[in-house]
């Protein structure tokens, strides 16, 4: 059998399979010496980002809102449209990965794609999004962990109509900070003992998922019918909106929210073997996986529903936390206490702590990677390693930013949601744009690596590109009416300012010293 051939790159370099030269022989080719331990396998990579995609994070910490917009049929059914749809954002996604395996992942592909000329700024563009929405992330995933604290300490103690305990918001963005410290010791970890602990979090996501999707409605003394499950759309919303469409539309942002993150596989190329096939293989397994575990969950779940304005009322024991109430409620009605209910939350709380875990992880490589291109202020104290090779700067930076993003909870839950609803639809804007690099500017000049599309890529990856730009129109529309400071739907500002901040400090600044990923590689 012949030697591969090999290709030659749009930057006159040259692409080498992988089985010629290694990992770290096509991490030179793209300009970096390794400095990372490269330790992770195919199953470690996937562990990673199925425990930040997490099902059981996004659903429960969203079920209120599928609920509130279209109830059953929009969870239903809205859950495989928004799964088909990421999976093909996944898949462009996949593709250039395969292409380009290294730490940068997004920042990096939009330079090479964008050529010599639109590089630099299509890199800084697509770093800055990727970043604040990684960190938003991490701040909205460690925050609806603190507040599933409180809601279990509240149904502990009594529930809200039994004179259960309240914490006040001073003590939830506490357990949010303590929350955060310990993801940051266990980030700076070994590389290898963060493997085993995602390989747990993989595992207990799904085996959490099977266990409560079967237990709950079993328990349930009330269960809702197929017909209410799969037809019944819930319209009272009030919230002004009478639009079916409208309502099915909002509906979509639990599902949405729900898949994302799975960024950090590329994020973590430069820890995972055979990165060019196994960093791909992360992206869409993870997302393949979940679409399929979520579906099964919202099912399970769903038929435990029997009265959706009852689970949404602020007056209920869960305080109007819809998926707490539905535990509470099915152990509570079988057995006379809800105390199964709780330990139930506590497998939620384990998952969503998992999540913040991996999502750190996937921050700390993304700054590291960032800083060592000298995107960042103080790029030269976030790129640093230990001695056991993990970016420990660049660890406590994601989780010091991360907290003072959930800080704005104090002052206003309406600010906090703006900071959140970057982790949406800012960090799909950061996914849209180096596919749409490589279906324009890149077209005729991307070399694919070993995973790729074939003649479909261009139109797999016309059809993300169109998905997300239709999602930021969608996701940005009010979400109650009349719109007033406290019914705005803050998302266009927010993500709006991060897009004026960012092209600002390119014309006033870094046009003029950033020119996009540099080489650490001395000649």
């Amino acid at each position: 059998m012949g030697s591969p051939k090999m290709e030659i790159l749009e930057d006159g370099g040259s692409y080498q399979p992988l089985h010629h030269g290694g990992d770290d022989s096509r991490l030179n080719q793209l300009g970096y010496k390794q400095e990372l331990r490269r330790s992770l396998s195919a199953i470690s990579n996937f562990s990673v980002t199925f425990s930040i995609i997490s099902v059981l994070t996004g659903l429960n910490t969203t079920y209120s809102m599928g609920l509130t917009y279209g109830g059953p049929l929009t969870m239903v059914y809205g859950w495989p449209i928004v799964g088909a749809m990421t999976l093909v954002v996944g898949l462009s996604m996949a593709e250039i990965c395969s292409a380009y395996p290294t730490s940068g992942g997004l920042y990096f592909w939009s330079a090479k794609l964008a050529g010599a000329r639109w590089g630099p700024f299509a890199s800084w563009l697509t770093g800055w999004f990727n970043i604040v929405g990684q960190w938003a992330v991490t701040a909205s995933v460690d925050y609806s962990l603190a507040q599933m604290i409180q809601v279990i300490i509240l149904l502990s103690t009594g529930g809200k109509n039994g004179g259960g305990y309240e914490a006040s918001k001073y003590l939830v963005i506490a357990f949010h900070g303590g929350i955060l410290l310990l993801h940051a010791f266990i980030n700076s970890l070994p590389i290898s003992w963060l493997s085993f602990i995602g390989q747990l979090a993989a595992a207990w996501n799904i085996v959490g998922v099977f266990v409560l999707m079967i237990l709950i409605p079993s328990v349930a003394t009330e269960r809702a019918s197929a017909k209410f499950v799969f037809t019944h759309f819930n319209t009272d919303n009030e919230k002004g909106i009478g639009s079916t469409i409208y309502i099915f539309v909002l509906g979509l942002l639990m599902s949405q929210y729900t898949l994302t993150g799975y960024d950090a596989s590329a994020h973590m190329t430069e820890e995972t073997k055979n990165a060019d096939t196994n960093g791909p293989k992360g992206i869409i397994s993870s997302i393949g996986i979940s679409i399929i575990v979520g579906f099964g969950y919202i099912l399970g779940i769903t038929f435990a529903v029997t009265n959706i304005p009852s689970l949404l009322d602020e007056n209920n024991d869960a305080g109007g936390y819809a998926i707490a109430e539905i535990y509470y409620q099915a152990f509570k009605s079988r057995y006379g206490s809800g105390v199964g209910g709780i330990v139930c939350l506590g497998v939620v709380a384990v998952a969503i702590f998992f999540c913040g875990m991996s999502s750190v992880t996937s921050n700390s490589r993304m700054a590291y990677a960032f800083s060592r291109d000298g995107a960042m202020p103080f790029s030269s104290l976030w790129h640093k390693v230990n001695k056991h090779e993990v970016p420990i700067n660049a660890v406590w930076l994601s989780v010091f930013i991360s907290f003072c993003m959930a800080l704005t909870s104090l002052g206003s839950i309406v600010a906090f949601n703006a900071m959140v609803s970057i982790a949406t639809i800012g960090l799909y804007i950061a996914y849209a744009l180096p596919i749409f690099f490589r279906i324009t500017l890149a077209r005729k000049s991307f070399v694919p690596g070993p995973f790729n599309l074939g003649r479909y890529g261009v139109v797999v990856g016309w059809t993300a590109v169109i998905w997300v730009a239709v999602i930021s129109v969608l996701f940005s529309l009010p979400v109650a009416y009349p719109v007033t400071i406290k019914t705005l739907n803050y998302t266009p500002v927010a993500v709006g300012g991060l897009f004026i901040l960012t092209v600002s400090s390119w014309v006033l600044r870094a046009r003029h010293w950033f020119k996009g990923p540099i080489t650490n590689i001395e000649a």
